[in-house]
Protein backbone atom coordinates (compact mmCIF):
# COMPACT_ATOMS: atom_id res chain seq x y z
CA UNK A 1 0.00 0.00 0.00
CA UNK A 2 1.30 3.33 -1.05
CA UNK A 3 0.11 6.40 0.60
CA UNK A 4 0.77 9.76 -0.80
CA UNK A 5 0.04 12.90 0.99
CA UNK A 6 -0.79 15.92 -1.24
CA UNK A 7 -1.52 19.58 0.80
CA UNK A 8 -4.72 21.57 0.01
CA UNK A 9 -8.36 21.09 0.25
CA UNK A 10 -11.58 22.90 0.39
CA UNK A 11 -15.48 23.65 1.80
CA UNK A 12 -19.16 23.99 0.47
CA UNK A 13 -21.84 26.37 2.16
CA UNK A 14 -24.86 24.59 2.52
CA UNK A 15 -27.13 22.42 -0.51
CA UNK A 16 -30.28 23.33 -2.35
CA UNK A 17 -33.56 23.48 -0.91
CA UNK A 18 -31.79 24.15 2.64
CA UNK A 19 -30.66 20.40 2.74
CA UNK A 20 -27.02 19.92 4.83
CA UNK A 21 -24.31 19.71 2.79
CA UNK A 22 -20.98 17.94 3.81
CA UNK A 23 -19.08 17.60 1.49
CA UNK A 24 -14.90 18.23 0.28
CA UNK A 25 -13.91 18.96 -2.93
CA UNK A 26 -10.53 18.70 -4.75
CA UNK A 27 -7.10 17.58 -6.23
CA UNK A 28 -6.04 13.56 -4.27
CA UNK A 29 -3.18 13.05 -6.74
CA UNK A 30 -1.11 15.87 -8.85
CA UNK A 31 0.48 14.07 -12.44
CA UNK A 32 3.67 13.46 -13.38
CA UNK A 33 5.18 15.40 -10.17
CA UNK A 34 7.49 13.44 -7.72
CA UNK A 35 6.69 13.21 -4.00
CA UNK A 36 8.25 10.99 -1.36
CA UNK A 37 5.89 8.42 0.20
CA UNK A 38 6.28 7.16 3.94
CA UNK A 39 8.69 4.30 3.69
CA UNK A 40 10.94 7.05 1.57
CA UNK A 41 10.24 5.52 -1.83
CA UNK A 42 10.08 8.45 -4.40
CA UNK A 43 6.74 7.86 -6.62
CA UNK A 44 5.24 9.79 -9.70
CA UNK A 45 1.62 8.87 -11.15
CA UNK A 46 0.57 9.05 -14.69
CA UNK A 47 -2.59 10.29 -15.74
CA UNK A 48 -4.96 7.48 -16.08
CA UNK A 49 -3.02 5.66 -13.47
CA UNK A 50 -5.98 5.84 -10.76
CA UNK A 51 -9.59 4.51 -11.48
CA UNK A 52 -12.54 6.70 -12.42
CA UNK A 53 -15.19 4.04 -12.06
CA UNK A 54 -15.73 0.71 -9.57
CA UNK A 55 -16.17 0.77 -6.02
CA UNK A 56 -15.98 4.29 -3.68
CA UNK A 57 -13.17 4.68 -1.93
CA UNK A 58 -13.52 5.44 1.48
CA UNK A 59 -12.78 8.72 3.80
CA UNK A 60 -10.87 7.81 6.66
CA UNK A 61 -9.09 10.35 9.26
CA UNK A 62 -5.21 10.08 9.26
CA UNK A 63 -5.22 6.58 7.09
CA UNK A 64 -6.98 5.17 10.03
CA UNK A 65 -9.38 2.53 9.26
CA UNK A 66 -10.90 2.90 12.30
CA UNK A 67 -11.76 6.51 11.65
CA UNK A 68 -13.99 6.42 8.78
CA UNK A 69 -15.84 9.96 8.05
CA UNK A 70 -17.43 9.09 4.89
CA UNK A 71 -16.68 8.05 1.13
CA UNK A 72 -15.73 9.26 -2.05
CA UNK A 73 -18.52 10.07 -4.21
CA UNK A 74 -17.11 11.62 -7.51
CA UNK A 75 -13.67 11.30 -9.55
CA UNK A 76 -12.55 13.33 -12.11
CA UNK A 77 -9.37 12.34 -13.94
CA UNK A 78 -7.85 15.53 -15.53
CA UNK A 79 -4.17 16.32 -16.99
CA UNK A 80 -3.24 17.80 -14.01
CA UNK A 81 -4.42 15.34 -11.53
CA UNK A 82 -7.02 13.61 -10.02
CA UNK A 83 -10.11 15.87 -8.67
CA UNK A 84 -12.49 13.98 -6.10
CA UNK A 85 -15.57 15.39 -4.27
CA UNK A 86 -15.97 13.15 -1.19
CA UNK A 87 -19.24 13.12 1.16
CA UNK A 88 -18.68 13.54 4.58
CA UNK A 89 -21.16 11.00 7.01
CA UNK A 90 -23.64 13.17 9.43
CA UNK A 91 -21.28 11.76 13.17
CA UNK A 92 -19.33 12.92 15.50
CA UNK A 93 -16.15 12.05 13.73
CA UNK A 94 -17.36 13.54 10.57
CA UNK A 95 -18.41 16.75 12.37
CA UNK A 96 -14.93 17.51 13.69
CA UNK A 97 -13.19 16.85 10.97
CA UNK A 98 -15.88 19.09 8.92
CA UNK A 99 -14.98 21.48 11.19
CA UNK A 100 -11.28 21.55 10.91
CA UNK A 101 -10.95 21.54 7.06
CA UNK A 102 -13.70 24.69 7.25
CA UNK A 103 -11.16 26.36 9.49
CA UNK A 104 -8.12 25.44 7.31
CA UNK A 105 -6.58 23.66 10.36
CA UNK A 106 -7.02 20.58 7.91
CA UNK A 107 -6.28 21.31 4.74
CA UNK A 108 -4.57 18.29 3.15
CA UNK A 109 -5.81 15.06 1.55
CA UNK A 110 -3.78 11.67 1.23
CA UNK A 111 -4.63 8.76 -0.95
CA UNK A 112 -3.85 4.84 -0.44
CA UNK A 113 -2.86 2.72 -3.42
CA UNK A 114 -2.02 -0.17 -4.77
CA UNK A 115 -0.37 -0.10 -7.48
CA UNK A 116 -0.78 -3.20 -10.13
CA UNK A 117 1.74 -1.87 -13.10
CA UNK A 118 5.02 0.25 -12.18
CA UNK A 119 8.45 0.84 -13.40
CA UNK A 120 11.38 2.43 -12.27
CA UNK A 121 13.33 5.22 -13.80
CA UNK A 122 17.22 5.92 -14.14
CA UNK A 123 16.53 8.01 -10.21
CA UNK A 124 15.20 5.04 -8.84
CA UNK A 125 11.74 6.80 -8.70
CA UNK A 126 8.33 4.76 -9.14
CA UNK A 127 6.28 5.37 -12.29
CA UNK A 128 3.21 4.40 -11.48
CA UNK A 129 0.97 3.35 -14.54
CA UNK A 130 -1.82 2.10 -13.11
CA UNK A 131 -2.92 1.52 -9.47
CA UNK A 132 -6.09 0.41 -7.15
CA UNK A 133 -7.22 3.29 -5.32
CA UNK A 134 -8.92 2.35 -1.69
CA UNK A 135 -9.09 5.05 0.53
CA UNK A 136 -8.11 9.05 0.78
CA UNK A 137 -7.42 10.46 4.03
CA UNK A 138 -7.51 14.13 5.55
CA UNK A 139 -4.68 14.32 6.58
CA UNK A 140 -2.24 17.17 8.35
CA UNK A 141 0.95 17.25 6.31
CA UNK A 142 1.30 17.30 2.45
CA UNK A 143 3.53 15.93 0.02
CA UNK A 144 2.20 17.46 -3.37
CA UNK A 145 2.21 20.54 -3.71
CA UNK A 146 0.26 20.88 -6.43
CA UNK A 147 -2.35 18.84 -5.01
CA UNK A 148 -5.06 20.71 -2.77
CA UNK A 149 -8.43 20.87 -0.77
CA UNK A 150 -10.42 22.98 -2.87
CA UNK A 151 -14.00 23.45 -1.64
CA UNK A 152 -15.40 22.31 1.62
CA UNK A 153 -19.33 22.20 2.00
CA UNK A 154 -20.41 22.11 5.43
CA UNK A 155 -23.66 23.43 6.76
CA UNK A 156 -24.61 25.15 10.15
CA UNK A 157 -23.92 23.00 12.95
CA UNK A 158 -26.36 20.65 14.14
CA UNK A 159 -27.88 21.96 17.83
CA UNK A 160 -28.81 18.41 18.80
CA UNK A 161 -26.82 16.71 21.23
CA UNK A 162 -24.72 13.58 19.91
CA UNK A 163 -25.62 10.79 21.68
CA UNK A 164 -22.04 8.88 22.93
CA UNK A 165 -20.57 6.74 20.84
CA UNK A 166 -19.66 3.35 22.49
CA UNK A 167 -15.94 2.75 23.11
CA UNK A 168 -14.43 -0.28 20.51
CA UNK A 169 -12.82 -3.20 22.85
CA UNK A 170 -10.02 -4.71 21.52
CA UNK A 171 -10.27 -8.46 20.81
CA UNK A 172 -7.99 -10.54 22.85
CA UNK A 173 -6.04 -13.80 21.84
CA UNK A 174 -8.03 -15.76 23.76
CA UNK A 175 -11.28 -15.06 21.74
CA UNK A 176 -10.55 -17.16 18.68
CA UNK A 177 -8.43 -19.92 17.67
CA UNK A 178 -8.72 -18.81 14.10
CA UNK A 179 -5.52 -19.01 11.92
CA UNK A 180 -5.32 -15.10 11.45
CA UNK A 181 -4.02 -14.02 7.62
CA UNK A 182 -1.96 -10.85 7.80
CA UNK A 183 -1.10 -9.76 4.23
CA UNK A 184 0.46 -6.29 2.49
CA UNK A 185 -3.23 -4.99 2.42
CA UNK A 186 -4.02 -5.39 5.87
CA UNK A 187 -5.06 -2.00 7.54
CA UNK A 188 -4.24 -0.89 10.50
CA UNK A 189 -5.46 -2.34 14.01
CA UNK A 190 -7.59 -0.73 16.56
CA UNK A 191 -5.00 0.11 19.60
CA UNK A 192 -6.98 2.88 21.34
CA UNK A 193 -11.00 3.54 20.97
CA UNK A 194 -11.41 7.09 19.59
CA UNK A 195 -13.03 9.24 22.75
CA UNK A 196 -16.91 9.81 22.30
CA UNK A 197 -17.74 13.30 22.57
CA UNK A 198 -20.73 15.63 23.46
CA UNK A 199 -21.83 19.33 22.27
CA UNK A 200 -20.16 22.10 24.18
CA UNK A 201 -17.40 19.22 26.03
CA UNK A 202 -14.35 19.83 24.02
CA UNK A 203 -11.95 17.22 26.07
CA UNK A 204 -12.26 13.91 27.90
CA UNK A 205 -9.60 12.37 29.78
CA UNK A 206 -8.48 9.22 27.65
CA UNK A 207 -9.35 6.09 28.64
CA UNK A 208 -6.10 3.94 30.06
CA UNK A 209 -4.17 2.06 27.28
CA UNK A 210 -5.07 -1.44 26.96
CA UNK A 211 -2.71 -4.07 25.69
CA UNK A 212 -2.71 -5.13 22.06
CA UNK A 213 -3.11 -8.70 21.01
CA UNK A 214 -0.68 -10.25 19.55
CA UNK A 215 -2.40 -10.22 15.92
CA UNK A 216 -3.24 -6.57 16.34
CA UNK A 217 0.55 -5.77 16.99
CA UNK A 218 1.54 -7.74 14.09
CA UNK A 219 -0.40 -5.59 12.01
CA UNK A 220 0.64 -2.69 13.39
CA UNK A 221 4.47 -3.72 12.85
CA UNK A 222 3.64 -5.42 9.45
CA UNK A 223 2.49 -1.58 8.08
CA UNK A 224 5.65 -0.30 9.94
CA UNK A 225 6.32 3.51 9.91
CA UNK A 226 4.67 5.78 12.47
CA UNK A 227 1.77 3.28 13.18
CA UNK A 228 4.14 0.82 14.62
CA UNK A 229 5.92 3.64 16.41
CA UNK A 230 3.00 4.54 17.83
CA UNK A 231 1.53 1.40 19.06
CA UNK A 232 4.95 0.47 20.38
CA UNK A 233 5.33 3.09 22.44
CA UNK A 234 1.87 2.88 23.65
CA UNK A 235 2.62 -0.63 24.46
CA UNK A 236 5.90 -0.25 26.80
CA UNK A 237 4.23 2.91 28.42
CA UNK A 238 1.59 0.37 29.41
CA UNK A 239 3.51 -1.88 30.08
CA UNK A 240 5.83 0.03 32.57
CA UNK A 241 2.83 1.23 34.37
CA UNK A 242 1.82 -2.37 35.02
CA UNK A 243 5.06 -3.51 36.91
CA UNK A 244 5.92 -3.14 40.89
CA UNK A 245 8.41 -0.73 41.50
CA UNK A 246 11.10 -1.10 44.21
CA UNK A 247 10.78 0.38 47.12
CA UNK A 248 14.22 1.66 48.63
CA UNK A 249 16.03 -0.84 50.92
CA UNK A 250 15.99 0.31 54.42
CA UNK A 251 18.96 0.38 57.12
CA UNK A 252 21.72 -0.90 55.72
CA UNK A 253 20.88 -3.55 53.36
CA UNK A 254 23.03 -3.17 50.28
CA UNK A 255 22.70 -4.65 46.64
CA UNK A 256 25.08 -7.67 47.51
CA UNK A 257 22.21 -8.64 50.15
CA UNK A 258 19.04 -8.53 47.26
CA UNK A 259 20.91 -10.30 43.87
CA UNK A 260 17.99 -11.54 42.68
CA UNK A 261 16.34 -8.16 42.33
CA UNK A 262 18.74 -6.75 40.04
CA UNK A 263 17.78 -6.43 36.45
CA UNK A 264 20.34 -7.83 34.01
CA UNK A 265 21.06 -4.72 31.38
CA UNK A 266 20.40 -5.16 27.60
CA UNK A 267 22.73 -2.63 25.84
CA UNK A 268 20.92 -1.13 22.65
CA UNK A 269 19.19 -2.66 19.91
CA UNK A 270 19.99 -5.85 18.73
CA UNK A 271 23.21 -6.06 16.30
CA UNK A 272 22.48 -6.78 12.62
CA UNK A 273 24.96 -8.42 10.52
CA UNK A 274 22.65 -8.77 7.19
CA UNK A 275 21.69 -5.95 5.21
CA UNK A 276 18.09 -7.58 3.72
CA UNK A 277 18.63 -5.92 -0.05
CA UNK A 278 17.35 -7.24 -3.19
CA UNK A 279 20.30 -5.75 -5.58
CA UNK A 280 18.69 -7.83 -8.65
CA UNK A 281 15.64 -7.10 -7.85
CA UNK A 282 15.56 -3.50 -6.96
CA UNK A 283 17.35 -2.73 -10.38
CA UNK A 284 14.80 -4.70 -12.55
CA UNK A 285 12.34 -3.72 -10.20
CA UNK A 286 9.20 -6.43 -9.37
CA UNK A 287 6.08 -6.84 -11.35
CA UNK A 288 2.56 -7.52 -10.28
CA UNK A 289 2.16 -11.39 -10.19
CA UNK A 290 -0.61 -11.92 -12.45
CA UNK A 291 -3.70 -13.06 -10.82
CA UNK A 292 -4.36 -16.15 -12.14
CA UNK A 293 -5.73 -19.34 -10.06
CA UNK A 294 -2.60 -21.37 -11.42
CA UNK A 295 0.61 -22.06 -10.26
CA UNK A 296 1.66 -21.12 -13.87
CA UNK A 297 0.95 -18.31 -16.24
CA UNK A 298 1.90 -17.50 -19.93
CA UNK A 299 4.24 -14.88 -21.41
CA UNK A 300 4.15 -14.66 -25.07
CA UNK A 301 7.78 -13.94 -27.30
CA UNK A 302 7.77 -13.23 -31.14
CA UNK A 303 10.16 -16.40 -32.51
CA UNK A 304 9.88 -15.36 -36.23
CA UNK A 305 9.07 -11.39 -37.11
CA UNK A 306 7.39 -10.72 -40.50
CA UNK A 307 9.48 -8.84 -43.53
CA UNK A 308 9.90 -6.41 -45.46
CA UNK A 309 12.42 -6.41 -48.72
CA UNK A 310 12.52 -4.14 -51.98
CA UNK A 311 9.60 -5.50 -54.40
CA UNK A 312 10.38 -5.70 -58.04
CA UNK A 313 7.32 -4.45 -60.17
CA UNK A 314 5.27 -7.69 -61.03
CA UNK A 315 6.27 -9.48 -58.13
CA UNK A 316 5.23 -10.81 -55.37
CA UNK A 317 6.14 -8.97 -52.07
CA UNK A 318 8.15 -10.35 -48.95
CA UNK A 319 5.72 -12.25 -46.77
CA UNK A 320 6.75 -14.03 -43.78
CA UNK A 321 4.38 -14.99 -41.08
CA UNK A 322 4.80 -13.82 -37.33
CA UNK A 323 5.61 -16.81 -34.74
CA UNK A 324 4.57 -16.48 -31.12
CA UNK A 325 5.78 -18.48 -28.41
CA UNK A 326 3.04 -19.76 -25.59
CA UNK A 327 5.82 -19.63 -23.17
CA UNK A 328 4.96 -21.15 -19.30
CA UNK A 329 6.38 -19.59 -16.36
CA UNK A 330 5.76 -21.38 -12.78
CA UNK A 331 5.39 -19.15 -9.69
CA UNK A 332 7.77 -20.16 -6.74
CA UNK A 333 6.46 -20.42 -3.57
CA UNK A 334 8.95 -18.69 -0.93
CA UNK A 335 8.68 -19.13 2.58
CA UNK A 336 9.86 -19.49 6.26
CA UNK A 337 8.51 -20.39 9.62
CA UNK A 338 8.92 -19.83 13.24
CA UNK A 339 7.51 -20.91 16.29
CA UNK A 340 7.99 -18.79 19.63
CA UNK A 341 6.63 -19.48 23.12
CA UNK A 342 4.69 -16.98 24.79
CA UNK A 343 7.03 -16.89 27.59
CA UNK A 344 9.30 -15.64 24.97
CA UNK A 345 7.33 -13.51 24.32
CA UNK A 346 6.02 -12.07 27.04
CA UNK A 347 9.59 -12.26 29.25
CA UNK A 348 12.22 -10.43 26.81
CA UNK A 349 12.87 -6.99 26.08
CA UNK A 350 13.71 -6.22 23.55
CA UNK A 351 11.16 -8.05 22.16
CA UNK A 352 12.00 -10.66 20.45
CA UNK A 353 8.53 -11.36 18.40
CA UNK A 354 9.27 -7.71 16.70
CA UNK A 355 13.06 -9.00 16.30
CA UNK A 356 12.41 -12.27 14.61
CA UNK A 357 9.96 -11.29 12.34
CA UNK A 358 11.77 -8.83 10.78
CA UNK A 359 14.57 -11.11 10.45
CA UNK A 360 12.43 -14.00 8.76
CA UNK A 361 11.06 -11.27 6.16
CA UNK A 362 14.28 -10.05 5.76
CA UNK A 363 15.37 -13.84 4.95
CA UNK A 364 12.83 -13.59 2.74
CA UNK A 365 14.30 -10.88 0.53
CA UNK A 366 17.70 -12.48 0.47
CA UNK A 367 16.01 -15.83 -0.85
CA UNK A 368 13.92 -14.17 -3.70
CA UNK A 369 17.17 -11.87 -4.64
CA UNK A 370 19.11 -15.56 -5.10
CA UNK A 371 16.43 -17.03 -6.73
CA UNK A 372 16.77 -14.17 -9.26
CA UNK A 373 20.26 -13.45 -9.69
CA UNK A 374 20.35 -17.72 -10.29
CA UNK A 375 17.80 -17.55 -12.84
CA UNK A 376 19.66 -14.71 -14.56
CA UNK A 377 22.93 -16.48 -14.74
CA UNK A 378 20.82 -19.69 -16.39
CA UNK A 379 19.56 -17.83 -18.94
CA UNK A 380 22.92 -16.17 -19.99
CA UNK A 381 24.23 -16.62 -23.84
CA UNK A 382 27.91 -16.30 -23.19
CA UNK A 383 29.54 -13.14 -25.50
CA UNK A 384 32.79 -15.13 -26.30
CA UNK A 385 34.92 -12.32 -24.96
CA UNK A 386 37.28 -12.45 -21.84
CA UNK A 387 38.46 -10.26 -19.67
CA UNK A 388 42.10 -10.28 -18.88
CA UNK A 389 43.05 -8.44 -15.73
CA UNK A 390 46.23 -6.61 -16.33
CA UNK A 391 47.36 -3.75 -13.73
CA UNK A 392 47.78 -0.62 -15.24
CA UNK A 393 46.08 -1.94 -18.77
CA UNK A 394 42.44 -1.99 -18.91
CA UNK A 395 42.63 -2.43 -22.74
CA UNK A 396 41.27 -5.91 -22.37
CA UNK A 397 38.46 -4.72 -19.66
CA UNK A 398 37.15 -1.75 -22.39
CA UNK A 399 37.01 -4.62 -25.29
CA UNK A 400 35.23 -7.02 -23.51
CA UNK A 401 32.66 -5.09 -22.06
CA UNK A 402 32.31 -3.18 -26.13
CA UNK A 403 31.65 -6.87 -27.48
CA UNK A 404 29.06 -7.63 -24.83
CA UNK A 405 27.19 -4.58 -25.92
CA UNK A 406 27.98 -5.25 -29.75
CA UNK A 407 26.01 -8.65 -29.13
CA UNK A 408 22.83 -7.34 -27.97
CA UNK A 409 22.81 -4.40 -30.18
CA UNK A 410 23.44 -6.41 -33.52
CA UNK A 411 20.72 -8.80 -32.33
CA UNK A 412 18.26 -6.23 -31.56
CA UNK A 413 19.25 -2.75 -32.18
CA UNK A 414 18.79 -2.13 -28.54
CA UNK A 415 22.00 -1.22 -26.32
CA UNK A 416 22.65 -3.03 -22.61
CA UNK A 417 21.90 -0.63 -19.46
CA UNK A 418 22.98 -2.80 -16.29
CA UNK A 419 26.59 -4.46 -15.75
CA UNK A 420 25.51 -7.10 -12.60
CA UNK A 421 28.85 -8.42 -10.75
CA UNK A 422 29.64 -10.21 -8.18
CA UNK A 423 31.55 -8.74 -4.95
CA UNK A 424 34.92 -10.01 -6.66
CA UNK A 425 34.34 -8.74 -9.69
CA UNK A 426 33.12 -5.16 -8.23
CA UNK A 427 36.34 -4.70 -6.62
CA UNK A 428 38.36 -5.48 -9.70
CA UNK A 429 36.52 -2.80 -11.55
CA UNK A 430 37.36 -0.50 -8.90
CA UNK A 431 41.14 -1.36 -8.94
CA UNK A 432 41.54 -0.86 -12.87
CA UNK A 433 44.08 2.34 -13.17
CA UNK A 434 44.84 4.07 -16.52
CA UNK A 435 48.68 4.31 -17.41
CA UNK A 436 49.02 7.85 -15.05
CA UNK A 437 47.66 5.46 -12.23
CA UNK A 438 44.32 7.38 -12.23
CA UNK A 439 41.12 4.85 -11.27
CA UNK A 440 39.40 3.88 -14.52
CA UNK A 441 36.29 4.57 -12.71
CA UNK A 442 36.05 7.13 -10.51
CA UNK A 443 33.43 8.46 -7.60
CA UNK A 444 31.15 10.95 -9.17
CA UNK A 445 28.02 12.64 -8.28
CA UNK A 446 25.03 10.86 -8.25
CA UNK A 447 23.84 7.19 -7.39
CA UNK A 448 23.76 3.65 -8.39
CA UNK A 449 22.29 0.50 -7.14
CA UNK A 450 25.55 -0.38 -5.61
CA UNK A 451 25.14 1.77 -2.95
CA UNK A 452 21.84 -0.33 -1.58
CA UNK A 453 23.88 -3.07 -1.27
CA UNK A 454 25.61 -1.47 1.42
CA UNK A 455 29.39 -2.61 0.47
CA UNK A 456 31.50 -0.66 2.42
CA UNK A 457 28.93 1.12 4.17
CA UNK A 458 27.61 0.90 7.52
CA UNK A 459 23.67 1.57 6.54
CA UNK A 460 23.88 1.02 2.74
CA UNK A 461 22.23 4.77 2.35
CA UNK A 462 25.50 6.61 2.06
CA UNK A 463 26.11 8.15 -1.29
CA UNK A 464 28.76 5.34 -2.62
CA UNK A 465 31.51 4.87 -5.41
CA UNK A 466 28.77 5.74 -8.37
CA UNK A 467 31.40 3.86 -10.77
CA UNK A 468 29.48 3.55 -14.15
CA UNK A 469 31.45 1.15 -16.72
CA UNK A 470 30.68 3.02 -20.20
CA UNK A 471 27.51 4.30 -18.82
CA UNK A 472 26.12 0.70 -17.21
CA UNK A 473 24.07 0.90 -14.26
CA UNK A 474 26.32 -1.25 -12.27
CA UNK A 475 24.45 -4.06 -9.90
CA UNK A 476 26.65 -5.50 -7.32
CA UNK A 477 25.19 -8.65 -5.79
CA UNK A 478 27.16 -11.19 -3.24
CA UNK A 479 24.10 -13.63 -4.65
CA UNK A 480 26.22 -14.11 -7.22
CA UNK A 481 28.83 -16.58 -7.65
CA UNK A 482 32.49 -15.48 -7.78
CA UNK A 483 33.47 -14.01 -11.06
CA UNK A 484 30.10 -13.53 -12.52
CA UNK A 485 30.04 -10.35 -15.20
CA UNK A 486 26.96 -9.67 -16.83
CA UNK A 487 26.17 -7.35 -19.66
CA UNK A 488 22.54 -6.67 -19.41
CA UNK A 489 19.82 -5.21 -21.64
CA UNK A 490 16.84 -5.05 -18.62
CA UNK A 491 13.96 -5.46 -20.28
CA UNK A 492 15.24 -9.02 -21.55
CA UNK A 493 14.74 -10.16 -17.86
CA UNK A 494 11.34 -10.16 -15.81
CA UNK A 495 10.65 -10.93 -12.48
CA UNK A 496 7.22 -11.00 -10.40
CA UNK A 497 6.13 -11.15 -6.95
CA UNK A 498 3.02 -11.01 -4.87
CA UNK A 499 4.14 -10.58 -1.12
CA UNK A 500 1.28 -12.44 0.73
CA UNK A 501 3.12 -11.07 4.16
CA UNK A 502 2.50 -12.88 7.68
CA UNK A 503 0.69 -15.62 8.79
CA UNK A 504 -0.08 -17.20 12.16
CA UNK A 505 -1.57 -19.64 14.29
CA UNK A 506 -2.04 -19.89 18.11
CA UNK A 507 -0.98 -23.61 19.33
CA UNK A 508 -2.57 -23.19 22.41
CA UNK A 509 -1.11 -27.23 23.50
CA UNK A 510 2.69 -25.66 23.68
CA UNK A 511 1.65 -22.04 24.25
CA UNK A 512 3.01 -20.76 21.45
CA UNK A 513 2.65 -19.32 18.50
CA UNK A 514 3.60 -20.28 14.91
CA UNK A 515 4.46 -17.41 12.38
CA UNK A 516 5.29 -17.62 8.59
CA UNK A 517 6.28 -15.33 6.13
CA UNK A 518 5.50 -16.26 2.47
CA UNK A 519 5.12 -14.87 -0.85
CA UNK A 520 4.50 -15.93 -4.63
CA UNK A 521 7.94 -15.21 -6.95
CA UNK A 522 8.89 -16.31 -10.39
CA UNK A 523 11.00 -15.00 -13.34
CA UNK A 524 11.59 -14.96 -16.90
CA UNK A 525 13.85 -14.81 -19.41
CA UNK A 526 12.67 -12.92 -22.31
CA UNK A 527 15.76 -13.06 -25.05
CA UNK A 528 18.98 -14.53 -24.03
CA UNK A 529 20.54 -12.76 -26.00
CA UNK A 530 20.19 -9.63 -24.01
CA UNK A 531 21.50 -10.82 -20.82
CA UNK A 532 25.61 -11.81 -22.32
CA UNK A 533 28.47 -12.97 -20.10
CA UNK A 534 32.16 -11.99 -20.13
CA UNK A 535 34.50 -14.37 -18.93
CA UNK A 536 37.47 -13.20 -16.52
CA UNK A 537 41.22 -14.59 -16.64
Amino acid sequence: MIRLTPSQITVDAAAAEGLPSRSISGVAVTYDETAVVNDGTKVRFLQGSLPVTGRDPKLFGQHDSNQIIGKVVERLDTPQGMMFTAKISQTRLGDEYLTLANDGVIDAVSVGVTPTKFSYDEAGVMIVEAANWSELSLVSEGAFSGAVITEVAASAPDETIHETEPQVELQSEQDTEQETIMSDKIETQVVEAAQATVDKLWAQPKQEFKMPSAGEYLAAMHIGGDTFAKVNNAFQSANRKNQTALQAAAGDILTTDTPGLLPVPVLGPLFQDLNFVRPVVSALGARAMPNTPSKTFIRPTITTHTSAATQTEGAAASATTMVIASNTVTKTTVAGQVTLSVQDMDFTDPASMNLILNDLAGEYLIATDNIAADNMVAGKTASGSTWTVTAGDPTSLVNSLFDAAREIAEDSNYFPTHLFVSPDVWEKLGSQLDNSKRPLFPAVNGQNIVQQNGLGTASGNLTYNSMNPLGLQLVVDNNFAASTMLVVYAPGFEVYEQQKGIMSVEVPSTLSRTFSYYGYFATFVAKSSFIQSIAIA
